[in-house]
């Protein structure tokens, strides 16, 4: 049925410098193509039952924006279901209404949100009608003075400091989201100058969008990480402890340090070295080299075991190099563009003056233009070889991680002239982004191993590539509400430079879903610390490891779900605006209640147990935050939680263990699944792991605990184990049964737990009852 609707003004030919993207694909039955009265088109692309996405054009040809072009965004969506009724399109979840008057009107199962697309000169305005009650959230690191976007406008634009990760997505507790898909500079007021409406507008940009809905956050950001990719599940030593050595240290003073943290017992997985490990000081170029004084090697032998890196590699310590970047990266991204279309029998059209040299989608190729340049010792031309190409050297000498500085990522380049053909108003957001794609892949495919690459810069997206820390802003309050923002924006893997020089900085340091100390130019080694300080310093990292299955549990629901493990109040409990305010605490996992730089916390319903005290305490009211010698800030546990533990490692490398202990804090009902795999490679991502469910539950004086039979398999994981159980009760049991067997009755009066051992832990259920 042809529509005829008023769209007034909605879009104009493309008219502005830069490249103009066609999407080649063939309409299907899943694109809705609308013709207007005006003789323009409107496009709804179904892409599944609560997620669609939104195009105008005067010619009914179709663009694409940079983040489809270089597959930032998923390309394919399985066939859904929908029909059309009018002037509407229906699906399972979602009722997207195209007006007469030129509005689209969204309706899901919580939200009716009115939108109007409009033109505003050679770019593009939309405005989306806000409740009184309605309460915005997302944009990422746009802006870390609140949580709660509403009443404020933001541009979104990487800047240094202020806004290394701005991301174009938001969404409501009403129940909808939206992801601007431009990657031109833009602005995103939020009812700050019309109170009844959020208005993304660009001055160069297309008109395209996604609109999604879902019955809560969780759905929402499900949804969304399905369109923009899931968190990556960084490997096991990712989530310990990271260490960046003084930026003027030697291969000598950097295996000292790294076994002052075997002798302190401060646990540690990472040493990195900032730009000093290189010949010239910031080398950005493709022809770094090591400093020949401090990090020499053999000429005849300059990889194996025999190096100060495999020296390293004995103790289980990971070596991290830094970098900076200012390389085009937008010419390998056009040619792994032709590469595709060359797969699918097509001829490409590269823009002029890129070379089809890299004619495959992959990082793995040699190159002759880049093979005579290595040989003169000069620098091969842009675009005779990908970025990650230079790197597989220090790969191949046992480099495993990657930290890119903001440097260049957050520089502009106004006369600029990429060889994409974009300006920099449209590349700026794009190269943060992309920098990290091709660094998380070009290494995944290099070592077939998982990527540990942390950056300062991103855009949306950057959650499926790489993990970010807050740039060069410390470790305060304005870190976290960043880290917060991204957790409401699909971007799990986040952490900031640990101050380890105040208690509540340690506090907040280690509980983060990534830990890391940046020494930089300084004498910050933690038993360099003030003496006070060290024993704390020890005691929250041997906290952090013995936590990490439980850590590793919840990163790995973010990479299965778009679930963060860092939430803030208002993600767990939408629907009470008290908490928007609430940028000191947080939930770290389902069941933790971490205070930060806060005096006070608010406790939602419920009995929580004070981590420290093991003192029950019951919920929905304030309570202060006592900051002490050895602890930096209130730590809280949430009745029902099931928390795995491991015994203390100094360093971990798999993601599983031979023993797992259960921290649990029995309430009515409760579970918790154990996710465990082999820590390292890309086989999770095609289902190679476990999952355990643990089950709690009290009914009358009774309390079962059961382990369930482990689901799933990986490689190298074991037949059975055993299981210690540590259950609080507000008093010793009278009896305890193990699979209906009596056992001793084992209880920990200062801590008033009784210990459970299940032996045997694997295929079958195991259960325990305890009787108080």
């Amino acid at each position: 049925m042809k529509h005829i609707i008023i769209f007034a003004g909605l879009c104009v030919g493309i008219c502005w410098a830069g490249p103009v993207w066609k999407d080649t694909a063939a309409l299907t039955k899943q694109n809705v193509v609308v013709a207007l009265e005006d003789g323009r088109f409107l496009r709804v692309d179904v892409l599944n039952d609560a997620l669609f996405r939104i195009r105008c054009s005067t010619t009914n040809q179709w663009t694409e924006s940079a983040m489809n072009r270089y597959g930032v965004l998923t390309r394919e969506f399985p066939v859904c279901a929908f029909q059309q009724e009018s002037n509407a399109v229906i699906t399972a979840q979602a009722r997207l209404e195209v007006s007469q008057k030129g509005t689209l009107l969204l309706k899901g199962a919580r939200c009716a949100v009115p939108v109007t697309p409009q033109i505003a000169g050679k770019g593009m305005a939309i405005r989306f009608g806000l409740e009184k009650d309605e309460r915005i959230y997302g944009l990422g690191d746009v802006c870390r003075d609140n949580i709660m976007r509403r009443g404020g406008s933001y541009e979104c634009w990487v800047k240094n400091v202020s806004s290394y990760i701005p991301v174009p997505m938001a969404m409501s507790q009403k129940g909808w989201g939206v992801l601007f898909n431009t990657t031109w500079r833009h602005t995103v007021d939020v009812g700050k100058t019309d109170p009844d409406a959020m208005v993304c507008s660009a001055a160069e940009s297309n008109l395209d969008f996604y609109l999604f809905c879902g019955s809560d956050f969780r759905a929402l950001l499900n949804t969304y990480t399905q369109l923009t990719g899931r968190s990556a599940l960084l490997p096991v030593w990712g989530y310990g402890f990271t260490y960046v050595c003084n930026q003027n240290i030697d291969a000598f003073n950097l295996i000292n340090e790294a076994m002052e943290f075997r002798r302190q017992e401060m646990p540690c997985d990472v040493m990195g070295l900032e730009p000093g490990w290189m010949q010239k000081f910031y080398d950005f170029t493709t022809k770094k080299q090591w400093h020949k004084e401090r990090f020499y090697f053999p000429y005849w032998a300059p990889k194996g075991g025999h190096t100060f890196i495999g020296a390293l590699t004995r103790k289980n310590f990971k070596l991290s190099l830094w970098l900076c970047c200012d390389y085009d990266l937008g010419v390998y991204e056009e040619q792994r563009v032709a590469g595709r279309v060359r797969a699918q029998g097509g001829v490409p059209a590269l823009p002029e003056g890129i070379p089809e040299t890299w004619q495959d989608d992959r990082i793995t190729t040699t190159n002759a233009v880049a093979k005579k340049a290595a040989e003169s010792k000069s620098e091969a031309p842009e675009g005779t070889q990908p970025w990650f190409e230079h790197l597989k050297f220090f790969v191949s000498q046992g480099a495993a991680a990657f930290k890119l500085d903001g440097a260049n990522q957050v520089t502009e380049h106004p006369q600029r002239k990429w060889a994409n053909g974009m300006s920099d108003e449209e590349m700026h957001n794009l190269f943060p982004l992309i920098y990290g794609k091709q660094m998380a892949q070009g290494f995944e495919a290099f070592t077939q191993r998982r990527a540990m690459v942390y950056s300062a810069g991103g855009y949306a997206g950057i959650q499926q590539y790489v993990a970010t820390w807050a740039g060069d802003t410390g470790g305060g309050a304005q870190p976290l509400a960043s880290m917060l923002n991204l957790a409401m924006s699909g971007h799990s893997n986040h952490s900031c430079d640990m101050d380890i020089h105040h208690i509540e900085g340690i506090h907040f340091g280690f509980l983060q879903t990534w830990a890391q100390q940046n020494n930089w130019d300084y004498w910050y080694q933690p038993w360099l610390n003030r003496d006070e300080l060290i024993p704390a310093f020890r005691a929250y990292g041997q906290l952090r490891y013995r936590l990490l299955p439980y850590l590793y549990s919840s990163a790995a629901e973010a990479a299965l779900t778009g679930w963060p493990v860092m939430r803030a109040m208002p993600l767990v409990y939408p629907d009470d605006p008290q908490w928007d305010t609430r940028k000191g605490q947080y939930l770290l996992g389902d069941a933790l209640l971490v205070s930060a730089y806060t005096k006070k916390i608010l406790l939602p319903a419920g009995r929580w147990y004070d981590f420290w005290s093991g003192e029950a305490v019951e919920g929905n009211r304030e309570v202060d935050v006592k900051v002490t010698a050895e602890h930096g800030g209130a730590l809280y546990v949430k009745a029902g939680a099931i928390i795995p533990t491991w015994p203390l490692k100094q360093s971990v490398s798999k993601g599983w263990n031979e023993q797992v202990i259960l921290l649990v804090y029995p309430a009515e009902t409760s579970s918790f699944d154990l996710y465990e795999d082999d820590g390292t490679s890309l086989a999770y991502r095609s289902g190679a792991y476990a999952k355990t469910t643990v089950c709690c539950a009290r009914k009358n004086n009774t309390v079962t605990v059961s382990v369930g039979g482990r689901k799933g398999k990986y490689k190298g994981m074991p037949a059975t184990r055993d299981v210690e159980c540590q259950i609080r009760l507000d008093k010793k049991p009278a009896k305890v049964q193990v699979e209906n067997q009596d056992v001793e009755v084992v209880w920990n009066a200062a801590s008033q737990t009784v210990k459970v051992v299940l032996t045997g832990c694997g295929a079958a259920q195991k259960t325990c009852v305890i009787t108080e």
